[in-house]
């Protein structure tokens, strides 16, 4: 029971790991971050990133203002169990509308997601969005039609791997 309870607590201090906002670049084996630009202009625009076989794919649209730097976080956990992916606007809030979003990710299926209207910077919190504004699949995580209020600053998906012991 002590090995299960030990490898449950892993499991969700990597959960926490890897949903925070506080990656530091290209540090350890196994966790990725690469800066991106979200673009304006109504294209659909999609940035992908991985690690092996896994990967993750942002893919969206957005109106207004100028291009934003964004960063892309993958992260696989030490077991092989868990791949994370979290896609944010570190200065906190995008001034962006966006008409649509959609992360997926290969290899895996979700665990756990949730999507933010603001990320916490400047000593403001996270701000999810409604539980309404966006639906999670087994590989996917993407707004509902009508229901997605155009404000996106964060995005974090878990996705346990298809991986298995021989």
């Amino acid at each position: 029971m002590e090995s299960q309870n030990h490898c449950c607590s892993v499991h969700f201090v990597f959960l926490i790991i890897m949903s925070s906002a506080a990656f530091v670049p290209v540090s350890a084996e196994g966790t990725k971050t690469v800066e991106f630009n979200v673009k304006p202009g109504g294209v659909v625009h999609t940035f992908t990133e991985g690690i092996r076989e896994y990967e993750c794919s942002f893919t969206y649209a957005s109106q207004g203002g100028t291009n934003e730097q964004w960063l892309m976080s993958v992260g696989l956990s030490d077991d092989d169990k868990l791949f994370s992916c979290s896609v944010w606007r570190p200065q906190g809030k995008s001034y962006l509308f966006f008409t649509q979003f959609k992360a997926e990710l290969k290899g895996t299926k979700i665990e756990y997601a949730n999507a933010y209207s603001q990320t916490a910077a400047a000593g403001q919190s996270d701000v999810p969005l409604k539980p309404e504004e966006f639906t999670v699949g087994d590989s996917t995580v993407t707004h509902n039609d009508g229901k997605f209020s155009a404000q996106l600053s964060k995005l974090t998906a878990i996705g346990r791997t298809r991986h298995d012991e021989l």
